[in-house]
């Protein structure tokens, strides 16, 4: 269960690799012909190009926009919601400002030897990656103590080749490579950006000549070793040099492995594998190839899970920065989408494992990356939309800058609500008041504070949301032949994302005792906030009121926020809405929806969150069947949702976010224990899940049904538990394991 094993190599190169990461470096290990390769990459490489960008002054424009909309003249509000509060990039003509990812280096070994690939691996419970090529044993980590990456080959007999460091062409950058017997060194310099350099530290017993085109040639070794280290303008290139320091190789993987694996051993999560299944001892790329032809394989299912968590952990254990489209792995200078942020879905299901898989680490770097927008925040909000409180954008990227720059896109106020979202799960599986006090709730008050001054209310005393859009889907009617989204008023998913972010704030005041005043508007506005509506047929609205959907298959659900991740609409407290839901689930699903891998993740997750236990496993597998590469990397379509395909890491995240559902669901305060086990799982374990009250929860079952199920009560001291259909209380201290009764 712990890990990748490959009899075959990465047959079409990097995105078929095998990723390690420690957050702040990561590298990609992939093969090309005899030659062992590594894609070095670091959180804070990106071009640097736009990080002073500052947003335009439009908020004059507001009204007029406004008065479109009013009219009810979609076409002309969404053109010139665009023109002023959209920015450039996306369909204009410009490229809009926000910078891209960037890959550091390729650092590659050609052996001089002929040694066949054997085979490779990923102990994803280690983060180790490994690599045969007979004698020659090549081992790769991203060091989650010192920092730095750590390559060494191996051999059993005389290891001779030669080592170099190479970058993409690129006329935007400036590059220089220098070698000596002790070292490579990369420096890079973007036109107009940041620069950076890398170094590898070589450590062999061999002889070292310099070579030409700044490479080294080895001879006469057992063993090489080097240790890649990146520092950036960023932090300061000889500051961040000399604070990550390269160890003994050994040393390092022993303490890497004690803190990496400690992380990764707080949940255990197995499937029994019913005959006729897929043979276990198959390489990985086997078992894929067979599943994909309509295989079962329960083991590939869990391993999926466990990968879908090593992502996770090696993009941001040691890290600063939350992971970004492809996590912190990236071999283009032009990568799709630039590999930033994207604030309408991605970033969000990026971390949605966290809080559930006990990594709060992890989602922290979200939450300290949403909180470095708050000077940016404020003044975006003031010159766009003339309201305080924060703004953030649509996709950006590490700078912290929030303007907007997806023409098409980009006008859209949901972005800071949704985070809202992640400060409180933080708190709720916490009980962490100090962060509550210091932290989540002045970003509550912000979001706040932006809705008291961006609703408007109408002649019925309704506070409307507008501009507002359903990211990112479109209506017939708009004559909108070009734009992709239609600008609209008061979207279902915009409704709810107010309706919780009020939430949040007023709860937290009350928890904390403040703004007594505030409190009583936030109520008073959330009370007269748009109702949420069910269409003629059944289904929950997307927008204000029945539309007609060019795309009834969209990839995008945003209607059905208030389902998963949130909990607006239950079967207990709103069980019309509820179903409505569903009913807009399946039609969409029904319309060829889910068409690329974190679409497909969030129906998986929706599914669970129905307790519709089959869908939830036809639409968990179809990510390993149909988007997932030998190396289980999640995919997504470029262009006009075919292939090519690019790596998009949010699939990968929200799988595993979906299995926690199917397990362990918590709603209206009650943990649901397996309210969704699909009947492909019929026994099964699994243990270390977290809860909304601190609890955690491990569940064996047998046969489709919980044959044990223990309860360690959190910070709340309570939890209301439903299990093989019946519910218990359970109380005690904090700490205490609690056997429920099966």
């Amino acid at each position: 269960m712990n890990t990748l094993f490959y009899k075959t190599p990465s047959t079409i190169g990097w995105m078929e690799g095998l990723p390690v990461g420690n957050g702040r470096l990561a590298a990609m290990s992939w093969q090309d012909g005899d030659g062992d390769v590594l894609t070095i990459n670091h959180e804070w490489l990106w071009r640097g190009v736009n990080r002073n960008r500052k947003p335009e002054d439009n908020a004059g424009q507001l009204e007029f926009v406004r008065s479109l909309l009013k009219k009810g003249d979609y076409f002309r509000a969404g053109l010139f919601a665009n023109l002023y509060f959209a920015g450039n990039g996306g369909i204009s003509a410009e490229k809009g400002r926000v910078d891209s990812y960037q890959p550091a280096a390729e650092l590659r070994f050609q052996s001089r030897r002929a040694s066949p690939f054997v085979s490779r691996s990923l102990d994803i419970r280690r983060g180790i990656a490994t690599v045969e090529r007979g004698p020659v044993t090549a081992t790769v980590f991203a060091d989650c103590v010192s920092g730095l990456v750590y390559a060494s080959w191996k051999s059993g007999g005389v290891l001779e080749g030669e080592l170099g460091l190479s970058r993409p062409e690129d006329s935007g950058a400036g590059t220089r490579i220098e070698a000596s017997p002790a070292a490579i060194t990369l420096d890079c310099a973007f036109h107009g950006g940041i620069s950076y350099r890398l170094t590898a530290e070589i450590t062999t017993d061999g002889t070292v000549a310099v070579a030409a085109g700044g490479r080294v040639s080895v001879s006469g070794a057992s063993y090489l070793c080097c240790a890649v280290n990146v520092g950036t303008s960023v932090k300061g290139i000889d500051e961040e040099l000399g604070r990550y320091r390269a160890l003994d190789a050994a040393e390092a993987e022993r303490r890497h492995v004690e803190k990496f694996s400690a992380v990764m051993d707080r949940v255990v999560f197995e499937l029994e594998s019913p005959a006729g299944s897929a043979n276990l001892s198959l390489p990985v790329e086997e078992r894929v190839a067979l599943m994909k032809k309509g295989a079962a394989d329960n083991g590939l299912c869990a391993l999926y899970y466990h990968f879908g968590r090593y992502l996770l952990v090696s993009s941001a254990i040691s890290g600063e920065l939350p992971p970004n489209l492809q996590g912190k792995w990236n071999d283009r200078i032009d990568p799709s989408w630039d590999c930033d942020y994207h604030f309408d879905i991605n970033l969000q299901m990026n971390h949605w494992p966290a809080e559930p898989c006990n990594m709060g680490e992890c989602a922290d770097k979200l939450l300290r990356y949403a909180e470095s927008f708050y000077e940016s925040g404020a003044a975006a909000a003031k010159s766009l939309y003339g309201c305080r409180g924060i703004y953030l954008p649509i996709q950006t990227d590490a700078w912290g800058v929030s303007t907007p720059e997806s023409f098409g896109w980009a006008v859209w106020i949901g972005a800071a609500p949704w985070i809202a979202w992640h400060f409180w799960q933080r708190y709720v599986y916490s009980g962490d008041k100090e962060f509550l006090k210091n932290r989540a709730y002045r970003f509550f008050r912000e979001v706040a504070r932006f809705y008291e001054d961006y609703l408007v209310e109408d002649e019925q005393g309704v506070f409307q949301i507008m501009p507002s859009q359903s990211p990112e889907n479109t209506f017939a009617g708009a004559g909108h032949a070009n734009l992709p989204v239609t600008i609209c008023v008061s979207s279902a998913m915009d409704v709810q994302l107010c309706y919780d972010a009020l939430g949040y704030a007023i709860d937290a005041a009350e928890i904390l005792g403040l703004d007594e005043e505030k409190v009583a508007a936030w109520k008073d506005i959330r009370r007269r906030l748009p109702p949420f509506g069910i269409g003629s047929d059944g289904r929950l609205l997307e927008w204000n009121e029945e539309k007609k959907e060019p795309e009834p298959g969209h990839r995008h659900v945003s209607h059905l926020y208030g389902v998963y991740p949130s909990e607006i609409f239950t079967a207990e407290k709103r069980p019309a809405h509820y179903e409505a839901a569903l009913k807009a689930l399946e039609y969409r699903l029904g319309h060829g929806g889910g068409h690329s891998g974190w679409s497909r993740s969030w129906a998986a997750a929706l599914m669970a969150r129905f307790g519709k236990a089959e869908g939830f496993y036809e639409h968990y597998t179809a990510l390993i069947k149909d988007f997932a590469t030998m190396t289980l990397l999640d995919t997504h379509p470029m262009g006009g949702w075919t292939p090519p395909v690019c790596f998009q890491i949010d699939g990968n995240f929200g799988g595993v976010a979906a299995v926690n559902e199917a397990l362990v669901r918590c709603v209206d305060g009650k943990i649901h224990i397996l309210p969704a086990l699909p009947k492909a799982w019929p026994g099964g374990a699994i243990k270390g899940i977290k809860t909304p009250g601190g609890h955690t929860v491990d569940i064996v079952w047998n046969q489709g049904k919980a044959v044990s199920a223990d309860i360690t009560l959190g910070f709340s001291g309570e939890a209301l538990v439903r299990v093989n259909g019946g519910e218990q209380r359970l109380r005690g201290d904090p700490g205490s394991k609690i056997s429920v009764r099966v």
